[in-house]
């Protein structure tokens, strides 16, 4: 499979509830590289990169998430791999701050 970037964002009860952590976890577990970050409209916005195949599993679990958040809405767009440089240096991937 081809390499692809995805941008989801996530919307629900997914602040306060441990989502970006168990983002970041999964993501790692997986291999892929990106970010995951509060948002102040009390979303959650992640960006993927990896295999085709593993970047749209990781997406489909985003839509359940952990089990103490309520997914009500996941938005994936297509996204240029400039967006990967939010990430921290020299991390795969990371928790960002809140925008």
């Amino acid at each position: 499979m081809s390499a692809v970037v995805r941008h989801v964002t996530i919307r629900g009860r997914v602040q306060g509830v441990g989502y970006r952590g168990w983002v970041e976890h999964r993501a790692a577990a997986h291999d892929l590289e990106g970010w995951v970050r509060n948002r102040r409209d009390g979303g959650v916005e992640a960006v993927f990169a990896g295999p085709e195949d593993v970047v749209t599993a990781m997406i489909e679990a985003c839509r359940r998430g952990p089990s103490s958040a309520r997914v009500d809405l996941v938005q994936e767009d297509a996204e240029n791999p400039d967006t990967l440089n939010l990430r921290r240096a020299g991390e795969r991937f990371s928790v960002l701050g809140t925008i």
